[in-house]
């Protein structure tokens, strides 16, 4: 219950409406019970032969209610005195279209209160699902890159969509059913110990058993719950995997190996399925067996009262039979609550998983602003390792940059290069060394303020399903249309925009699929542009590219670097020609370090040989 209580706590901002859903809750109950409780009359309008006036003056020789303490007997008493004299004097007849009226009147303020009360506890409802989905949505975005190497992008995405939804049905059943029902018990039971306390306990005698099956299959549901949330996060991740890479499903023509993996998951979700709702829907019926049960023996004694001892009127044994039947829908409607409770908690746990997950790169509590690189960004005996793995990627890197200067990195594949400048606007900490920016250990800079001086382009660029206009514009709120021209002329953007369906308003799909690659690569270095960071980082931003599109994205980036402090991975070496330094890595080290007619001339260093194996690719 500890995952419940967690989730209810996400009502409190909600509590007005929660109270005015109790409020008619009660309206609802009281009103149903009364609009049950008239039939007593209704009935002996109807069918009793004696005046109504001599059934209320002689009463039945045995006291019903001698269960019930004086004073509950006393009110009783004169309730029912004052009701007659009020509804049921004059002739039947005016008797009749009183008690008409007051079920009429009964049913219409029964139901405005079932309304009203339905309409303040869905905003509840919605609105605690709304908070927690925005919660975790939130949440995820504090959380480091590692984070997100590990999880599936479906896994999440099945936590935030489909998780949450099974969590929705948990807040109806804790304030719906957990008050509604429960005041509806009260009131038919009211009225049933009212008329005859016997049959009343004798009813109650399915209660314990209804109990023990209710919390058998509870513990059953919160299992096997669990493992349905797990097995539609896989459903998701396969979806959005395949739907991703459907051009690389079609090239190697993998649509049926994919159709068979895809209904295999499916098929084993649908057996799961069948073996929870085996367990879910057993409740309701054994709950309404044993009811019925019950009711069945009431019937048969309730009715020897009647015919033999006379010790109940026909219209009351039909007003507590009514009664007690109308308890049935609450207790079965209760019989759900704790498996609906079972199944939301399971739920819960999956998405506090996410909640829970603690945010490793934050500011520190001494963190400062800074708006401005002034003088160098330094490397001092960096270390990094992923927190899955004891090998490192950097060892004990050492180099400084100075503003204005253009840093390459050259090494084989898996050298460290990428790792490296994702260190810089500290997506990573290193777990040795420190990075300082102007002699600030960048730990002691403000995220925010730290990744507002950079800006990156990789070789997998990410566009948004978003306008050209506003994927330029990206984190630049009112940002002049004429600057955004700007930018894209820089980029060798314009023209092309200018021959797109809507020129800057253009919606260019998921990832910018409408685009080429190169296209898509001078929209990132115009959004780079506009942004005019002091420091920029392109992680082999024209690897990908033909060379027509790598000569357009090339002159991009000339732009882009000038006058300012560059950090370029550079696959192409005839790129990095003018680069100030280029620093060799391999193995997580930094093997070798000059500049391009420096490091040439090395005869058995591992940047002429790159260069000589390019140079004869090209040939």
């Amino acid at each position: 219950m500890k995952t419940y209580f967690r989730i209810l706590q996400y009502v409190k901002p909600y509590w007005r409406h929660l109270a005015l859903s109790i409020v008619f809750t009660v309206f609802y109950a009281g009103l149903n019970g009364l609009s049950i409780y008239l039939t007593i009359p209704l009935l002996d309008t109807l069918f009793q032969e004696s005046s109504r006036k001599e059934v209320v003056q002689q009463p039945t020789s045995i006291d019903k209610t001698s269960f019930l303490p004086q004073w509950v007997i006393k009110a009783k008493n004169d309730i029912t005195k004052k009701f007659n004299e009020i509804v049921m004097s004059g002739t039947k007849e005016d008797a009749l279209l009183n008690i008409s009226f007051l079920v009429l009147i009964a049913f219409i303020f029964k139901n405005i209160s079932g309304y009203l009360q339905a309409y303040f506890l869905s905003y509840v409802e919605q609105g605690t699902i709304k908070d927690i989905r925005n919660s975790a949505y939130k949440h995820l975005h504090k959380l480091p890159m590692s984070y997100f190497k590990h999880e599936k992008v479906g896994n999440l995405i099945s936590r935030i969509t489909n998780d949450v939804n099974v969590v929705q049905s948990s807040i109806s059943a804790a304030f719906l059913n957990m008050i509604r029902e429960p005041l509806t018990i009260i009131v038919f039971l009211g009225i049933a110990f009212s008329i005859s306390w016997k049959l009343t306990l004798l009813a109650l005698g399915v209660l314990p058993f209804s109990m023990l099956i209710i919390a058998w299959i509870g513990l059953k549901l919160r299992k096997q719950s669990g493992i349905i949330q797990a097995k539609m996060a896989d459903i998701t991740t396969i979806l959005q995997e395949v739907i991703s890479g459907v051009k690389i499903v079609k090239a190697f023509g993998m649509e049926k190996y994919e159709n068979k993996k895809f209904t295999k998951e499916t098929n084993n979700f649908f057996k799961l399925m069948l073996r929870i709702v085996r367990v879910r829907n057993a409740s309701s019926p054994i709950t309404e067996i044993l009811s019925t049960t019950v009711g069945v023996v009431i019937i048969y004694f309730g009715g020897l009262l009647v015919l033999q001892a006379q010790t109940l009127s026909a219209s009351e044994f039909m007003g507590f039979l009514f009664a007690i039947f109308q308890l049935m829908p609450p207790i079965k409607e209760l019989s759900s609550v704790n498996n609906r409770i079972q199944e939301s908690s399971a739920a819960g746990d999956r998405i506090f998983e996410i909640l829970d997950t603690p945010p490793i790169i934050t500011d520190a509590a001494d963190a400062v602003e800074k708006d401005s690189f002034n003088e160098s960004l330094t490397f001092d005996n960096v270390s990094f390792n992923y927190e899955d793995s004891n090998e490192s990627v950097l060892k004990n890197v050492n180099f400084k940059i100075k503003k204005g200067e253009i840093l390459a990195l050259v090494g084989p594949s898996g050298g460290g290069k990428s790792t490296l400048v994702d260190l810089i606007p500290r997506f990573y900490d290193p777990v040795q060394g420190s990075i300082l920016l102007d002699d600030i250990d960048i730990k002691k800079i403000k995220i925010k303020s730290l990744r507002s001086m950079m800006g990156i382009v990789t070789q997998e660029t990410f566009l948004f399903n978003e306008t050209v206009k506003n994927n330029i514009a990206y984190g630049l709120s009112g940002c002049p249309m004429d600057k955004i021209e700007e930018a894209a002329k820089m980029a060798n953007a314009h023209d092309f925009i200018l021959e797109l369906a809507n020129g800057y308003d253009t919606v260019i799909g998921e990832r910018g699929v409408m685009l080429s690659g190169g296209q898509r690569q001078r929209l990132s270095i115009a959004r780079a542009l506009l942004k005019d960071p002091a420091i920029m980082i392109f992680d082999e931003a024209t690897s990908s590219l033909d060379n027509e599109s790598e000569s357009l994205v090339q002159e991009a980036i000339d732009r882009l670097m000038y006058n300012r402090t560059t950090i370029v991975i550079a696959h192409r070496l005839s790129t990095i020609r003018n680069a100030t330094r280029i620093l060799v890595l391999d193995n997580g080290e930094i093997i070798q370090r000059g500049k391009h007619s420096d490091l040439i001339k090395e005869e058995k260093g591992l940047y002429k040989k790159f260069h000589e194996m390019q140079f004869r690719d090209t040939e």
